[in-house]
């Protein structure tokens, strides 16, 4: 009960400055704009158009019943979210020192307002989305109620990574290089422009199957494009993956929040 009543606490006192933070990200991101907010919706499109037709022209990439559009679509959308929102979240802390050393606020709150900020844009993509699975004739069932439950997972998993990077980025500037690296690596071993099934080597396909963002866009996956409900392992590893990298990620930034201020 204790531990509800302190979040509480700190969601009462510290709303308005989670709101105020993410609201001037939407001012600088749109500064200057002429389309504005619109970019949430085209910049998918334009991505997904790109890559649909470097995977199905050049690469010859299919995905046995299911539209390929989709397919790609439903991943992408995912994995974007997670890329954007942990670039920006491990560069939150370091970007507001100059904030934190003047007044005092909980430092989770800058990655929390990028993740945030990102899953506003987010839930904007899922208009062209579903604009994709209508027109690909993919179609809309009552599963996609569930499909919550896997961005919840999302979410979470984002958020503790993004808590973890952030913290690292304070100690070690050259995260932000390494950090590259990495997510264009993640990208590859990611399932979102081909099919899981090509893989026929069992040892990979484990390493494959141990990437959490495998496992929410499977979930997504199997609602969008395949119109039955998960099996309940997948609704177990989404969670514990979420859920999991969020605890270890509190872990380390509380651990931790009290020396950034030696390492401005």
């Amino acid at each position: 009960m204790q531990v509800f009543n302190n979040i509480k606490y700190v969601w009462k006192k510290y709303n308005f400055l989670l709101r105020q933070l993410v609201s001037r990200d939407f001012k600088v991101k749109y500064k200057r704009s002429v389309l504005g907010v619109l970019w949430s919706l085209l910049y998918p499109l334009l991505t997904m158009a790109v890559m649909a037709i470097v995977f199905t022209n050049v690469f010859k990439f299919t995905t046995p019943g299911v539209n390929y559009l989709s397919y790609l679509m439903s991943g992408l959308v995912i994995f974007n979210y997670f890329s954007e929102a942990s670039n920006l979240a491990m560069s939150s802390v370091v970007a507001n020192f100059s904030l934190i050393n003047k007044v005092y606020m909980p430092k989770y709150i800058f990655p929390l307002s990028k993740c945030v900020f990102v899953g506003i844009n987010f839930l904007l993509s899922q208009i062209p989305l579903y604009v994709i699975l209508i027109a690909t004739g993919t179609g809309i069932n009552w599963y996609h109620i569930f499909l919550p439950y896997a961005y919840l997972c999302l979410f979470l998993f984002t958020l503790g990574f993004g808590l973890i990077l952030s913290t690292v980025s304070v100690f070690l500037r050259d995260m932000f290089y390494i950090y590259g690296v990495v997510i264009s690596l993640w990208t590859y071993m990611t399932p979102i422009m081909y099919d899981i099934a090509i893989i026929d080597k069992p040892a990979l396909l484990l390493v494959f199957k141990c990437n959490p963002l495998y496992w929410i866009i499977y979930f997504a996956r199997r609602i969008m494009l395949y119109n039955t409900i998960p099996e309940i392992n997948s609704w177990i590893y989404c969670m514990v993956f979420g859920l999991g990298t969020l605890l270890i990620g509190i872990f380390v930034f509380k651990k931790n929040q009290d020396k950034f201020i030696y390492y401005v």
